[in-house]
């Protein structure tokens, strides 16, 4: 299934799609019971889940696309955790050594925006710049969690867009934690994908198009720590909550590295896409 969160005649619900950018099943109409958010709908557990598949099945409560505002997926984790350098392509495009442990930062969640919202171009940088991520979503409690179990606390994935501002994360005195998570650094969506619905969540290919032109193009083949592997350890810094999420990485192509440099200015359509979950698209303002 393909969890939304939407607003609809002045509530806000949690919904499955019916396909990729299709009509939504209003699974907090079907069943009262369930959550009106993604983060207690996670939480919920198995009961939730079999509530969503039984409003699909009924072939009822559905509403149409255009009727709907599809937000973020998810608006209040209580940790989005990121990873830098995780992308071996990424790595050499840097002429970088590929890291022997992860690198971790995060955002806030006031950085969250929708996957059609408009991302507001900040008057604090210069260097505005685009990065393309897989996002994992934790589905349950995970401490010291062994690699071969990780996946058991994964819920599903959905797209990321690590927005950066480049003039603060390396120069300013290297600002990383401001130069990564001033406000709407962070669409999210269009859908969490559970991952029994894909084939390989780390094969996939990935895209950023800028004004419709290809600036990244990679594949999460390219992961250096894949999602097992993140989960065993953060888990051992921190407990991992149902509703946490984790952006892991984006491969090259981004702005800063290009001869000569690019960034995004006010006017820009960005667009970052990822096979089979989908694509956000914001304009700059």
């Amino acid at each position: 299934m393909r969890f939304v969160q939407f607003e609809w005649s002045g509530r806000k619900g949690v919904g499955v799609e019916v396909e990729d950018g299709g009509d939504v099943v209003d699974v907090t109409e079907a069943d009262p019971s369930v959550p009106h958010n993604m983060r207690d709908f996670i939480d919920g557990g198995h009961r939730n889940l079999l509530a969503a598949q039984n409003a699909v099945n009924s072939g009822h409560f559905v509403l149409k696309r255009e009727k709907v505002k599809i937000i973020a997926p998810i608006t209040n984790p209580e940790k989005l955790l990121c990873i830098g350098m995780n992308y071996i392509d990424h790595c050499k495009e840097q002429d970088c050594p590929i890291p022997e442990e992860p690198v971790v930062f995060s955002k806030f969640n006031s950085a969250i925006i929708g996957p059609t919202d408009d991302l507001i171009y900040p008057e604090e940088t210069k260097q505005l710049d685009w990065e393309v991520e897989l996002a994992v979503v934790i589905g349950k409690t995970a401490k010291n969690v062994p690699v071969e179990k990780a996946m058991d606390y994964v819920f599903g994935f959905m797209v990321a867009h690590d927005v950066s501002a480049r003039d603060w994360q390396f120069k300013n005195g290297g600002q990383f934690l401001l130069g990564k998570t001033m406000d709407g650094f962070c669409p999210l969506g269009p859908a969490i994908v559970m991952k029994e619905d894909l084939r390989d969540p780390h094969n996939l290919k990935m895209w950023t198009r800028v004004n419709g032109i290809v600036k990244q193009d990679s594949s999460t083949n390219q992961l250096v720590f894949k999602t097992p592997e993140l989960i065993t350890f953060l888990s051992r810094f921190m407990t991992l909550k149902p509703g946490d999420v984790i952006l892991t990485g984006t491969p090259p192509g981004v702005g800063v590295f290009r001869k000569p440099p690019e960034f995004l200015k006010r006017g820009d359509i960005v667009e970052v896409e990822i096979e089979d979950i989908g694509t956000l698209r914001n304009k700059v303002v």
